[in-house]
C-alpha cells in the first residue's frame, strides 16, 4: 500500500490501485525522503500477480540424500538480444558478477557486426540445503546481426555436439568415470520488451530450439511496462506461441498421476507464462534490509517482490521445484529422440533418404526396442558373471574339502604313528633283558 501524508481516507483508498510508478513526482520524493516503501496492491484482475508460491516440492528421499552428498549438474542456457536484460538476469540469478557488460567507448566499434559466441561458465550455488553445480550458457551477439540464420545454427550445433558427446561416451566398452555430462536442461529466451507481438527472429528461434532443449519464454527488462501492458503483452505472445505451435516448457502436470499441490503449483507457474522478470545487481536498503531493486525517480521497484517481478517464481522454479523435470525430459525425451534420429541415418546410410520417411511414432518404437536390447544384453552378462562366480565358488569349495580330507588322513596317520611309539618304547627294554644270552 502506498503511504502518503495528509490524504483522506478515500484518496488513500484510490490510490492504493494504483501501481507503484503512477505516483506524482511530489509524492514520490516526498516518501523516499521519508524512506517509504511502495508496496502497492495489484489490480483484482490479476491474482496471480501476488501470490507467493509454495515452491518447495519435496524430492524422494534416497535421491535427496544422493544429491546433497554429491551435488547436482544443472546447465541453463540464455539466449537474448543485447539490451534484453540478460546479462543482469544471470548475475541477478546467481548474487555475483559472472557475465561482464559489454561497454564500448567507441562509436565505430560499437557498430560492428559480430557472430554469436558461445561462452559456458561454472558456478556453485546451494538451494535448500542441495549442492547445485550451475553452468550458465551465454550467447553474447545473438541478434545484432541483420542475417541471423548463422546465429541459429551455431547454437543448434552446440546443444548437438552435448548430445554427440554423451553419445559417443556411453558406446565406449569403458567409460570415463570423471566425464561430465554438459548437456543443456532449460533455455530461457528473452523476448525484447517491445509491448506488441513476438517477432519473425523470435518465432524461428524457438521452433527450431524446442525440439532440442526446454525453452523458457521471458519479458526482460519488465519495469518498462504498466500493469495493463504487461497483461496485455503477455496474452499476445501466448497467442502467439499457440498459432505458431511452438512446443515451449509449459509446466506440465498428469491430472490422474500427480497430487494436487503440484497441479496447482504448476497451474500457477503456466499462467505466468512468459515471466516478466526484472534484474538488479545493486542492493537498497529499505527498513534496514538490503533489498535488490532498482531506484527511479518515482519508486522502487523490488527484484524479489512477486508484486513487481516474476523473478522469484522463475528462479524457485528452475533452480529447485522443476529442476529435476527438466533434467528428466533432457535425458528422457529430448536426447532419446536425438539419439533415434542419429542411429536411424547410421543405419539408414548418409546417402538414403529413407530416414526422411519414418514417421515420429516409428523412431519412438525403434528407441524402446534399441533400450529392450540393451537392457536384454545387460541381463545376459549379468548371468554370465553369476555363472561364472558360481563355478568359481564351487570349485573353491571343492578345494577346500579337498584339503580338510588330506589333513584328516595326515591327522590320523599322526595319530597312529604316536600311538605305537608310545606302546613299543618301554617293552623293548624288558625283552632284551630277558632274551639276551647269559654269559657262563
Amino acid at each position: 500500500m502506498v503511504i502518503v501524508n495528509g490524504m483522506d481516507e478515500e484518496a488513500e483508498t484510490t490510490r492504493s490501485l494504483l501501481p507503484w510508478w503512477h505516483l506524482t513526482r511530489n509524492e514520490a520524493q516526498e516518501a523516499r525522503e521519508k524512506l517509504i516503501i511502495f508496496k502497492p496492491q495489484p489490480p483484482p484482475s490479476l491474482p496471480f500477480l501476488h501470490t507467493y508460491y509454495p515452491f518447495n516440492m519435496p524430492m524422494p528421499t534416497k535421491t535427496r540424500r544422493r544429491s546433497r552428498a554429491k551435488g547436482v549438474q544443472f546447465t541453463l542456457m540464455v539466449v537474448g538480444a543485447s539490451g534484453t536484460g540478460r546479462t543482469t538476469f544471470v548475475n541477478t540469478l546467481v548474487e555475483s558478477d559472472v557475465l561482464q557488460h559489454k561497454v564500448s567507448d567507441d562509436p565505430q566499434a560499437a557498430a560492428v557486426e559480430e557472430n554469436v559466441k558461445i561462452k559456458p561458465v561454472t558456478i556453485e550455488l546451494e538451494e535448500e540445503g542441495v549442492r547445485v553445480s550451475l553452468t550458465i550458457v551465454d550467447t553474447p551477439g545473438f541478434g545484432d546481426s541483420i542475417d541471423n540464420d548463422l546465429a541459429f545454427q551455431e547454437i543448434v550445433n552446440y546443444l548437438e555436439r552435448q548430445y554427440d558427446d554423451i553419445l559417443a561416451e556411453q558406446s565406449r566398452i569403458k567409460r570415463n568415470p570423471r566425464f561430465r555430462d554438459n548437456r543443456v536442461h532449460a533455455l530461457l529466451y528473452f523476448v525484447p520488451p517491445t509491448g506488441h507481438h513476438l517477432r519473425e527472429i523470435d518465432i524461428k528461434l524457438m521452433q527450431k530450439l524446442s525440439h532440442r532443449v526446454n525453452v523458457i519464454p521471458v519479458i526482460g527488462r519488465a519495469d518498462s511496462f504498466t500493469v495493463s501492458e504487461l497483461r496485455g503483452f503477455k496474452k499476445r505472445i501466448m497467442e502467439d506461441i499457440e498459432h505458431y505451435d511452438i512446443p515451449v516448457y509449459n509446466f506440465p502436470y498428469d491430472v490422474e498421476e500427480d497430487d494436487e499441490e503440484t497441479i496447482q503449483m504448476n497451474q500457477e507457474l503456466r499462467a505466468l507464462l512468459p515471466f516478466a522478470i526484472i534484474g538488479s545487481e545493486e542492493e537498497v536498503e529499505i527498513e534496514g534490509e538490503p533489498v535488490r531493486a532498482r531506484v527511479y525517480p518515482w519508486g522502487v521497484a523490488e527484484v524479489d517482490n512477486p508484486d513487481h517481478s516474476d523473478f522469484s517464481a522463475l528462479r524457485t522454479a528452475i533452480l529447485a521445484s522443476h529442476m529435476y523435470d527438466l533434467k528428466s525430459l533432457t535425458e528422457d525425451v529430448l536426447y532419446e529422440t536425438y539419439r533415434t534420429e542419429k542411429l536411424s541415418k547410421a543405419v539408414g546410410g548418409y546417402g538414403d533418404n529413407r530416414e526422411s520417411s519414418i514417421l515420429p511414432e516409428d523412431l519412438a518404437n525403434q528407441s524402446v526396442r534399441i533400450k529392450e536390447e540393451q537392457l536384454r544384453k545387460e541381463e545376459e552378462k549379468l548371468r554370465e558373471i553369476e555363472l561364472r562366480v558360481q563355478r568359481e565358488i564351487n570349485e573353491k569349495r571343492q578345494q577346500l574339502l579337498a584339503k580338510e580330507e588330506s589333513l584328516r588322513n595326515l591327522e590320523s596317520r599322526l595319530a597312529a604313528q604316536g600311538s605305537e611309539s608310545a606302546l613299543g618304547s618301554p617293552m623293548t627294554p624288558a625283552m632284551n633283558n630277558r632274551g639276551s644270552p647269559t654269559p657262563y
